[in-house]
């Protein structure tokens, strides 16, 4: 299965977004062209079509998306950051023990490269679609199909550590998306993510079109059934 069809199928409006983690760039990709308030909004612009590759520094504007990442910071930078989330903190939105507990990359950040999955310049680490719920579920029945899926709940806050979560345990990952996700990358109330671990893709994609059958005609079961209930 072309990747072109693993929106097809799903009917996805916002392309399935590549991120590859290296430790230097690749040929002829550029640098990104300005940095973003946070990680998540690379998405929004590797969505759009941009391919491109960042490095740490372009991710030191978010503090608990530099932690995600695992971005080396100096001193100085660990404690303006600190400020960040101690905002949050002070609007209970986070405690300490929280960020403790948020997923982080096991190697420091070199350079990452976004790219539409279309695009991809290479191999992706992990596949990010963004979907509406429907949408979402046959990607997760896909990843059960597959034997890929993972066993944890879907998470919230924050969004970007449904990348670490999905490439530390090689296993399929999603979030609902928090608030400042939806900020910097425009997604809407009824939109989630799902993280697919680049070396399972193919797995899911080939489980895909047989699940996006399958509900096709157990839709139409089930309507003739409600129907028949509703006639009785």
């Amino acid at each position: 299965m072309s990747h072109s069809s693993l929106s097809a199928l799903l009917g996805l409006t916002s392309p399935p977004v590549a991120i590859t983690f290296l430790d230097r760039p690749p040929a002829g990709v550029p640098h990104v062209s300005a940095v973003e308030p946070a990680g998540c909004g690379y998405w929004r612009r590797a969505a759009a079509g941009e391919v491109f590759f960042t490095v740490a520094d372009d991710h030191k504007r978010c503090p608990v998306g530099a932690h995600t990442h695992n971005v080396t910071l100096s001193a100085a930078e660990q404690q303006e950051l600190m400020g960040l989330v101690q905002t949050m903190v002070g609007l209970s939105y986070l405690t300490m023990d929280d960020v403790a507990r948020i997923p982080s990359r096991k190697t420091p950040m070199e350079v990452a490269v976004y790219a539409p999955l279309q695009l991809a310049p290479v191999p992706p680490d992990v596949v990010l679609v963004r979907g509406n719920a429907r949408q979402l579920m046959l990607l997760a029945e896909a990843s059960q199909a597959a034997g890929v899926s993972g066993s944890g709940a879907t998470m919230g806050r924050p969004t970007c550590a449904v990348l670490p979560e999905a490439i530390n345990s090689t296993r399929t990952a999603a979030s609902f998306g928090c608030v400042g996700n939806r900020v910097y990358t425009g997604a809407d109330e009824t939109e989630a993510y799902f993280a697919v671990p680049g070396a399972h893709l193919a797995a899911v994609e080939q489980k895909l079109s047989t699940i996006v059958h399958a509900n096709q005609e157990l839709e139409k079961f089930h309507k003739a059934r409600a129907g028949a209930a509703s006639s009785a």
